[in-house]
């Protein structure tokens, strides 16, 4: 609980059965998390033992893709804050309170990792990463006039369970760049938020998408044609 709410914590997986066990406990260990839901997208042979040694339910979400474990996470959750992460290893968990500090005054907290005094050795953040994931928010933030932004594919965040009923129903994307989606989608409906700076770790294992450049290009090309189409796609506000 915090200050009295429910906090729940979405978990994606499907190449993280090194590191799950490890994030799962780092936000045990916080005491405030009451509900960790692990999502098994097609996880790696063995996750789900490891998944089974902790407190965290883990659910099925056969459909393939990040959008697609995360919009089964958040239908699985009644909590009043809903946080998001990746159990790999490369967030903080104590970088909660951060987010809990700001969501009194707004409804989304957004990460970012690309805040050089936050990126730690060995991070899978290079020039190419660091720098993509800067100009595809910045050109979300010019064309969109929103808040500063610095990261378009951090997936640590916070949201009010309030502002998800408003946002779910809009949802399109079960690929992998649903995080862009949701953040305009924010400014599409008048949601007030924030980003902020996190932690950004060396990740245990390798990333099925950033860990290959061509991918990780690929999926930048997704995200730059969501943003300067989006507004032409008839996501309506209700």
């Amino acid at each position: 609980m915090w200050k009295g709410k429910k906090v729940s914590l979405i978990l994606p997986t499907y190449n993280e059965k090194d590191s799950i066990r490890k994030s799962i406990n780092d936000f045990e260990d916080l005491k405030i998390i009451d509900d960790i839901i692990v999502v098994n997208n097609n996880a790696a042979k063995g996750t789900s033992e490891e998944v089974a040694k902790t407190s965290a339910r883990e659910v099925i979400e056969t459909d393939q893709g990040y959008g697609a474990a995360i919009q089964r996470g958040f239908k699985e959750t009644d909590a009043d804050l809903i946080f998001v992460c990746e159990p790999d290893d490369t967030f903080v968990a104590n970088d909660v309170y951060k987010f809990l500090s700001y969501i009194d005054d707004v409804e989304v907290v957004y990460g970012s990792r690309t805040v050089k005094n936050f990126i730690g050795t060995g991070a899978n953040m290079g020039r190419f990463l660091k720098w993509g994931n800067w100009f595809v928010a910045k050109l979300m933030e010019i064309l969109y006039q929103t808040n500063s932004l610095s990261d378009v594919g951090c997936t640590f965040r916070l949201i009010r369970k309030n502002t998800l009923k408003k946002m779910i129903g809009h949802f399109r994307i079960r690929d992998n760049f649903f995080g862009p989606e949701m953040m305009l989608l924010t400014k599409h409906l008048d949601i007030p938020f924030v980003q902020i700076p996190v932690k950004y770790k060396e990740r245990v294992g390798e990333s099925s998408v950033t860990g290959d450049l061509i991918k990780a290009f690929k999926l930048g090309m997704q995200m730059i044609w969501l943003i300067l189409t989006f507004k032409f796609r008839g996501y309506k506000k209700k």
